[in-house]
């Protein structure tokens, strides 16, 4: 698949296609659309849609390229033995995780609204982790997967910027993988967090990674 520069901050990043993996982080109902756990939690879930317009041209480009696409879900067992009380529990939503709702029960594995939306639906061949926890390491084989596949870099997209992006991409850089982040295929129901969450990642001559958008990364993916 052959090498690549993308232009990105805080400097432009070599990648081998090859050993480059798309990790989509959480495009769920659950999240995306009304009647899940984010509209529970008090939240705009319309802010989320602009990101998957750039995901779903990202997921294209890499098809063609035969690149490896991963994408995770947040969810629990349907008996919620591996749902903490603690998070369970927190603040208070109009539905918990585990109560009916419109689309079955809220960030439940199996239920509806736990699926990711159908425009950026897997296709065959394409690893999904289910997750229980915000980061996508955590209790789940990722790693595994990525070890086997010689990955060494990791396009980072999904929501929320600043919750299980955010923990992916630092669980990630402690692990020795090299992560970039398109700004336009993640959203956060908080301008502002995504904005400062982005900032973070390539601080201090990128301190988790680097930032890029779809235009940038698809210009150099294409470019071959």
């Amino acid at each position: 698949m052959g090498n690549v520069t993308v232009q990105a901050e805080p400097e432009p990043l070599p990648i081998d296609a090859a050993r480059t993996a798309i990790v989509m982080i959480d495009m769920q109902r659950d999240f995306l659309e009304p009647g899940g756990f984010g509209e529970a939690l008090g939240n705009d879930v319309s802010r989320l849609n602009s990101a998957v317009g750039p995901c779903r041209a990202l997921l294209e480009t890499a098809r063609r390229r035969e690149m490896l696409i991963i994408h995770t879900r947040e969810g629990h067992r349907p008996d919620m033995s591996d749902a903490p009380r603690a998070k369970v529990e927190r603040g208070a939503p109009a539905m918990r995780i585990g109560a009916p709702g419109p689309m079955g029960r809220i960030l439940i594995r199996g239920e509806r609204g736990h699926d990711i939306i159908e425009a950026l639906a897997p296709r065959k061949g394409e690893p999904v982790v289910d997750k229980p926890g915000k980061g996508a390491f955590y209790a789940t084989d990722l790693h595994l997967i990525l070890q086997n596949r010689g990955i060494e870099t990791l396009i980072v997209c999904g929501v929320t910027t600043e919750v299980c992006v955010h923990t992916t991409v630092r669980e990630a850089n402690d692990r020795g993988f090299r992560c970039l982040v398109p700004e336009d295929c993640c959203a956060s129901y908080f301008p502002e967090f995504h904005e400062v969450g982005l900032r973070m990642i390539k601080a201090q001559g990128g301190i988790f990674g680097w930032v890029t958008d779809s235009k940038r990364l698809l210009a150099a993916l294409n470019s071959t």
